[in-house]
């Protein structure tokens, strides 16, 4: 149901050939906002690779715990606050991690573009308030071209931001243990929904080359943001890191990419574990509670 039904049959079809050498696996496809039939609680534990809208904001949790189905990742409140990035911002704040300045908004109603620079500064980041994969991101350069992208942005819920210059860095978090950091180098110097996903136009450093210490505060400020946030099993968390060493958090993933390219799993090589390891290790947390309730009858 959402624009990134492409990335997600791509990590479906990732974590079937893993998780398939260990378990008997079942593929649904979801073809609307319901369940799809066929799933039965006595037997069945899923993990969703359905990123966006309904798959990552809760709404398929929620159908899931309405019928007692165990399912690997976060759940509905945790889910429906990370995919909110201004209230997630706001909950990771409250364990002193830095977040960029930035001003949420509804289309038609947002504040004059002279206003949002006096507050931000005149380089900004647009972009959808719920939305994952980079989709909507827009970077503004200056008052003129503000007043020009405010009137025509898609209807809907918007967060503008200060531009924070830096080191694009992502961290794995599993079981609420930080994984390796992973470096993110686009050719364009902005990593948007082109540069996420066009062979060739990013490269990657997994572990980032930054000071151990510097690794250290990133990776317990990524445990802080999934523990304040309510997480659950795993998570990606992203930052900017700085020039003065400050890192900046943006934003949590709680259902992010499975593919052979994807972040996550750039995260936990770096820590000894292939994508075969990795998914065994995802699903695991909710087998677990399965078998914890299949007991409790």
């Amino acid at each position: 149901m959402s624009r990134e039904k492409e990335v997600s049959l791509r990590s479906a079809g990732f974590v079937t050939e893993a998780l398939v050498l260990r378990f008997p696996v079942e593929v649904f496809e979801v073809r609307s906002r319901a369940l799809p039939p066929g799933l039965n609680r006595r037997r069945h534990v899923v993990f969703s690779t359905l990123h966006g809208i309904f798959g990552e904001d809760g709404g398929m949790q929620r159908l899931l715990d309405q019928d007692g189905i165990s399912y690997a990742g976060s759940g509905v409140e945790s889910s429906r606050l990370c995919m909110n990035k201004e209230e997630t911002k706001q909950r990771v704040r409250e364990g002193d991690v830095v977040t960029p300045n930035g001003i949420r908004f509804r289309t038609g109603m947002a504040p004059s573009a002279r206003e949002i620079v006096s507050r931000l500064g005149s380089r900004l980041v647009l972009k959808p308030n719920g939305e994952g994969s980079s989709i909507g991101l827009q970077f503004v350069e200056g008052r003129e071209e503000l007043e020009q992208r405010l009137p025509v942005l898609e209807s809907g819920d918007w967060l503008v931001e200060e531009h924070v210059e830096g080191r694009e860095l992502t961290v794995g978090v599993l079981d609420g243990k930080a994984m390796g950091v992973v470096e993110i180098m686009p050719e364009s110097g902005r990593y948007d929904y082109e540069s996420k996903y066009t062979r060739g136009r990013t490269r990657y450093q997994a572990p980032a080359a930054i000071p151990e210490a510097t690794a250290n505060g990133i990776r317990h400020a990524a445990e802080t943001a999934f523990s304040a946030c309510g997480c659950r099993d795993f998570a990606r968390v992203d930052f900017i890191l700085t020039d003065d060493g400050t890192f900046h958090f943006l934003e949590i993933n709680t259902l992010p990419g499975l593919t052979g390219t994807s972040l996550l799993p750039m995260s936990a090589s770096c820590e000894g574990f292939d994508f075969i390891e990795l998914a065994y290790r995802l699903i695991m947390p909710a087998i677990e509670r399965f078998k914890r309730e299949s007991e409790q009858g």
